[in-house]
């Protein structure tokens, strides 16, 4: 059933006009469990969610609404390889690539074995790549979830990467990024991974060609020893000289993928090892998600509380707030992650949809967030929900750093809900703005994995209860057909039959 059609949604509409009071600073002082309530361990992640404008009452309620909506059986049918992407008729199975080899059988089994037949190879080719002096430089040309996804992950996992390789990401069909990558680049030295299930994605190909032209000047020859390809397509790999190619299949997404062989420059950076611990973090968040009660379930709190922020609070964004440098591209990730999955207008019947679902996701690392946009979440008129991501202990031994860090990421929270009187109004702050507070207890690749898994397994709840197909993205391609046409008219010039705006930019454009 659709959320709206539900009673649980109506009660929750009637549970908001009484909330419009809601202070948290009164909700702690009124009860002395609300921290232990509102806070829960999953694998390797542990999440505060009391300083957010609920409470036990309102769980109860969206746990109501998730089970009238059947949630559990939509996870359930994901889980069991059904076609749940049914626009384009497809399973959802991004969580087989972190099975355990063997541990599944029936319809299952055959689909696991080609996950590690492929797996094996990956890994075998990223400790001979590890292993090869020679090439000192991994440049990865793809775009959306074949960049965002292994681009996030060798930033964040910095330490574990292998001294003497060096990693780049190239995703902007803009030539500026290419050259300015490959202007400190020896063609010698430098291994191209062409991330493409089609080997036709316009921006990964314009670069790769770009690439190869670069390569061949350069006087670099031996393209099968410099170049691979991750992708289906291995004809068109070989046509471009390519004969080392991974795939992957149509049931993973492409903002799902990292799992996949379009893991290969995280696998290169970090290990096989590392890699399987990667995949094994994100294993044990999806057995939690896939085992654990609604009421324990961290994926299913953290979804069921964006529907609420969103549809009763009318919460239309969400700050992410990393304090780790090096997590410095999970807004990002998240970014595509949420947005492209559930920034749907219409339900899984094509209906359009009375309200609102996917919220603007954006943000920056801490502490330089606070010297930026946290004015506006602090006296600002609009009440932005904080996600802060913080990890208890440092892999530097540098002195003091890591404790201010730790005391700014707590203050902050703190800040934002206690607020401060101030009499000349200047500087008054009225505190009683949410937070949530995911914690981990290092940054390795086992904790990373569980993260992303957890906030994988966050957006499909929120997209289940709100009734939408969070496994496609037919919004992405409109731009990039009529891109096409327009780029023939930007080299003839020809701007017949466009709208008076278009043609007067095309002309603009052309002088």
């Amino acid at each position: 059933m659709r959320c709206d059609k539900t009673a649980a949604w109506c009660q929750l509409q009637q549970h908001a006009e009484r909330f419009a009071g809601f202070d948290l600073r009164t909700a702690f002082a009124q009860d002395d469990a609300r921290a232990q309530a509102l806070s829960q361990s999953a694998p390797h992640v542990f999440a505060d969610l009391s300083k957010n404008h609920t409470d036990v009452a309102t769980e109860a309620l969206l746990m109501e609404l998730a089970r009238q909506t059947g949630l559990a059986s939509h996870r359930d049918a994901m889980f069991r390889g059904e076609a749940i992407n049914h626009t384009e008729d497809r399973a959802v199975m991004h969580w087989l690539l972190r099975q355990p080899e063997g541990s599944l059988q029936g319809d299952l089994a055959e689909p696991l074995a080609l996950v590690h037949g492929t797996l094996a190879p990956m890994l075998a080719y990223a400790e001979e790549v590890r292993a090869d002096a020679q090439i000192t430089d991994v440049v990865n040309i793809g775009i959306g979830g074949s960049d965002l996804g292994p681009q996030m992950a060798v930033l964040a996992l910095q330490d574990f990467v292998l001294p003497g390789k060096r990693f780049h990401f190239v995703s902007n069909v803009d030539g500026h990024e290419l050259a300015a990558v490959l202007k400190g680049l020896r063609a010698e030295n430098t291994l191209f991974l062409i991330a493409s299930k089609t080997f036709t994605t316009i921006e990964t190909m314009t670069n790769a060609r770009s690439a190869l032209a670069w390569f061949q000047v350069q006087g670099g020859s031996d393209v099968a020893r410099h170049f691979a390809a991750l992708t289906t397509n291995v004809a068109a790999a070989a046509e471009f000289g390519i004969t080392t190619t991974f795939g992957f299949w149509d049931w993973v997404g492409g903002r799902y993928s990292m799992w996949s062989a379009i893991g290969l420059p995280v696998a290169i950076a970090i290990g096989a090892q590392g890699f399987k611990d990667l995949l094994a973090g994100a294993h044990a968040m999806d057995q939690h998600f896939q085992a654990a009660p609604l009421e324990e379930n961290v994926p299913v709190r953290l979804g069921l509380l964006d529907v609420w922020y969103r549809n009763f609070l009318n919460y239309t964004s969400r700050s992410i707030a990393p304090y780790h440098s090096a997590l410095r591209r999970v807004p990002a990730y998240l970014q595509q992650l949420e947005m492209e999955s559930n920034g749907k207008r219409v339900d899984r019947n094509g209906q359009a949809l009375p309200y609102g679902t996917s919220p603007v996701l954006w943000g920056e690392p801490g502490t330089n967030g606070q010297h930026a946009y946290f004015q506006m979440l602090h006296q600002g008129t609009d009440i932005v929900p904080l996600e802060f991501i913080a990890v208890k202990k440092p892999t530097h031994s540098l002195k003091d750093h890591h404790e201010l860090l730790l005391a700014n990421v707590i203050a902050q929270a703190q800040a934002l809900m206690q607020g401060k009187s101030d009499a000349g109004g200047h500087k008054h702050f009225t505190g009683n703005r949410p937070s949530t507070f995911l914690l981990l207890d290092e940054l390795t690749p086992t904790s990373l994995g569980a993260l992303i898994a957890l906030q994988e397994h966050r957006v499909f709840v929120s997209g289940s209860v709100w009734g939408i197909n969070s496994f496609d993205q037919w919004g992405v391609e409109l731009g990039k057909v009529l891109a096409k046409n327009i780029h023939a008219r930007i080299v003839s010039g020809d701007g017949s039959g466009l709208d008076a705006s278009t043609a007067a930019l095309l002309q603009r454009v052309r002088s």
